[in-house]
């Protein structure tokens, strides 16, 4: 279940990403062809309007923020700064770090609940978007989906913690695909 969870959650951040750029890609082909003096075309793309994709890619990146944020917890490279608690013993470290996972799922916790409360008072609400007149809560319910996603990916690596003592570590050096020589090693084996 956890593995479905896992690429629902990575194509759905792929899926808002791509169709972004996609749909800005569009919207700035058309704004620049539009200004062509070709008579046909012009007058066929001035009928077209999309002056709702700007709108649409503002919603599309705040959801895939929210996502993205509950995936870096998840696969290590959600912002942290942990400096000064890679200097405790380990005895200390490894309960700063449960504490430091329990107060962030604490937090996006909160947040999830009070988001939730806001989604469900504008659901009783007419209010709707500038552009695509979409129901605001529907914008607004990126904040409590992807708050609780995150608070559950804090207690997943909270969890995981405690059992192996492994925090989930991404490699920024490394690049799926591509190998690296070892450093000071040359192709034949030569040291240099």
């Amino acid at each position: 279940m956890l593995r479905v969870l896992d690429r629902l959650e990575e194509w759905l951040i792929a899926f808002l990403m791509g169709g972004a750029t996609l749909v800005i890609f569009v919207a700035v082909v058309h704004r620049y062809a539009s200004a062509l003096p070709v008579p046909v075309v012009q007058d066929w793309l001035l009928k077209i309007n999309l002056s709702w994709a700007q709108e649409l890619c503002i919603y599309m990146f705040i959801w895939m923020a929210k996502f993205g944020a509950a995936y870096g917890v998840r696969t290590g490279i959600h912002v942290g700064v942990d400096v000064l608690i890679n200097q405790l013993p380990s005895r200390h470290r490894a309960k700063v770090i449960v504490f430091g996972l329990l107060a962030g799922a604490l937090f996006t916790g909160v947040v999830g609940t009070l988001g939730a409360e806001f989604v469900w008072d504008i659901a009783h609400t007419q209010q709707v978007s500038a552009d695509l007149e979409m129901p605001m809560w529907i914008v607004y319910l990126a904040i409590p989906c992807g708050s609780y996603l995150m608070c559950f990916r804090f207690l997943q690596v909270a969890y995981n913690y405690v059992r192996t003592g492994e925090l989930p570590h991404h490699d920024h050096a490394h690049v799926e695909g591509v190998e690296v020589e070892e450093p000071g090693i040359g192709a034949a084996g030569v040291t240099r």
